[in-house]
């Protein structure tokens, strides 16, 4: 792949490096080129050796020579081992439901690889290798967004992106949909592989780190918003003394408030508010800002850390020990601390959208904010932002209750074997759309706040928020009269969504920093 100056850009080696959350960000969002680390080939090979030798050998182990869940007392004939794996992954792809993206399989196929990498899978060089070509010619196998409840691993998904190993299913490749067998390398599975495909947790965590990066999207874009609110309002900058923070102790809340500082200073009005506004105190979606974007930035900084974790684990059952040639049953395809992660970072998104909706209602309102009533000359004859706001309200109420948490929730499958589970592959793919009500909650208050400062003229704002408004204001002109809104609204969300503000939060969030 070619980097910016026309060179090519060396591929990230998966296995041994730890893979960071900007790194993860790469490949969710660039397709940035990966390759099996070759110091991982010794490991592999030892690994799979020694499932060779159990396959071999006379004593039951689980998913080498035994059935799986509730069928694992079953023992299964050394001339039947190749073909339990094929029938493991036919009989497991159940998926339902609308197809993953390409940017959620491609991230699925990067952490299935590095997970595999480790040598503690069992499998054999050449099925990593094989994820690896359809990483790097881009294909990407079609499987079905529900079917997993977050415990013995994604099994339905993974089943279905093993299913393109072996040439069944479809494939995308090219922005077309083919058959799997006529676009992949085929390969037949050896003792373990199936197994070692279907448990683990990369679905669900490509998801929930895609939800990640779109929530701090959003909320990059929600800390420039609201320093633009605050001077449309008129506001006070003092709720963002440091001295104030320093006294709660909360790293995200004092971060938080230096950031409206920078935002803000220099602007012509906050001084004008300093040399005379009757107002004592602003509503909390203004005095408040650092304490609740703060809260929310350590959330997302504590599930961030989560996932960052779970994206270098090895997630599959049994695990492999090549240096004591054993093969040990255990849980960590139990998905509890995706899932925990991903309803945390739903609660954030939620408020981060909430917070923002009524910074547009305080906006709207002539009696608090003295702005033209719905931020439009001549009133009556135009409803101006009316609407908008009643578009972000109800996006902010649909947050709440996408928000509920997931991982309350547990049905036991597999017979009563599997008796809780996470869910925490819903937990993590419903993020995509609180982040996307988010985005348009604050692509909403961006165009209303540009607009109240306009209304500020000859008082000007900041430099930096001055910046802002012109990125608005090359997209969308100022609200003159009643228009088509939607436009408006969609083209700020896709500056939003591609992390155009990002900047406004450089250093503060865990991908971006």
């Amino acid at each position: 792949m070619a980097t910016a100056d026309g060179g090519c850009r060396a591929p990230t080696l998966l296995g041994r490096e730890r893979l960071t959350l900007a790194r993860l960000r790469s490949i969710a969002r660039e397709a940035v080129p990966i390759a099996l680390d070759p110091a991982c080939l010794p490991g592999i090979e030892a690994a799979a050796a020694t499932v060779e030798r159990i396959a071999a050998g006379g004593e039951a182990a689980y998913g080498i020579n035994t059935g799986f869940g509730k069928l694992a007392q079953t023992r299964i004939a050394r001339e039947e081992l190749a073909r339990l794996q094929k029938n493991l992954v036919l009989s497991h792809a159940a998926g339902t439901g609308p197809l993953l993206s390409d940017d959620a399989v491609r991230l699925t196929l990067a952490l299935k690889i590095a997970s595999l990498a480790r040598g503690h899978s069992g499998v054999r060089p050449k099925l990593v290798e094989a994820l690896v070509q359809l990483y790097a010619e881009r294909i990407y196998p079609c499987i079905p967004s529900k079917g997993s409840a977050g415990a013995s691993g994604d099994l339905a998904p993974l089943a279905h992106l093993a299913c393109a190993l072996i040439g069944v299913g479809e494939v995308r490749k090219g922005g077309m949909t083919v058959p799997a067998a006529s676009a992949v390398e085929l390969v037949e599975l050896a003792p373990k592989e199936g197994l070692a495909l279907l448990n683990g947790t990369q679905v669900s965590t490509a998801l929930a780190l895609l939800g990640l990066f779109a929530i701090e999207d959003a909320f990059s874009a929600a800390l420039a918003a609201g320093a633009l609110s605050v001077d449309a309002a008129m506001g006070s900058d003092t709720p963002f003394d440091p001295r104030i923070h320093a006294l709660r102790g909360h790293a995200g809340q004092s971060a938080c408030a230096r950031r409206y500082r920078e935002l803000l200073a220099g602007s012509a009005i906050r001084a004008s508010h300093l040399r005379g506004d009757d107002r004592v105190q602003d509503p909390y979606s203004l005095r408040c800002q650092p304490q609740v974007m703060g809260a929310c930035l350590d959330s997302i900084r504590h599930a961030a850390r989560v996932l960052e974790t779970e994206a270098n684990g090895v997630t599959d059952n049994p695990l492999v020990f090549a240096d004591t040639s054993e093969a040990l049953s255990g849980g960590n395809f139990h998905a509890e601390p995706v899932a925990l992660a991903a309803d945390t970072l739903a609660v954030a998104a939620a408020e981060i959208g909430a917070l923002s909706e009524r910074r547009i209602a305080l906006l709207i309102d002539s009696s608090i904010s003295r702005l033209p009533p719905f931020l439009v000359e001549h009133g009556g004859l135009n409803s101006g932002f009316m609407v908008a706001q009643v578009t972000a309200a109800a996006l902010a109420s649909e947050n709440k209750s996408l928000a509920h948490p997931a991982s309350v929730d547990s049905l036991p499958t597999s017979a009563n074997q599997e008796d809780h589970v996470s869910m925490a592959t819903f937990a993590a793919r419903r993020l995509a759309e609180i982040a996307d009500n988010c985005a348009a909650i604050v692509a909403i208050e961006l165009l209303a706040a540009a607009q109240g400062v306009e209304f500020r003229a000859p008082l000007a704002t900041s430099a930096a928020l001055q910046e802002l408004v012109r990125e608005i204001r090359a997209r969308v002109p100022f609200y003159k009269e009643d228009r088509h809104f939607a436009p408006d609204i969609a083209a700020l969300k896709a500056l939003v969504a591609a992390g155009a503000f990002n900047r406004h939060a450089a250093g503060l969030l865990p991908s971006l920093s």
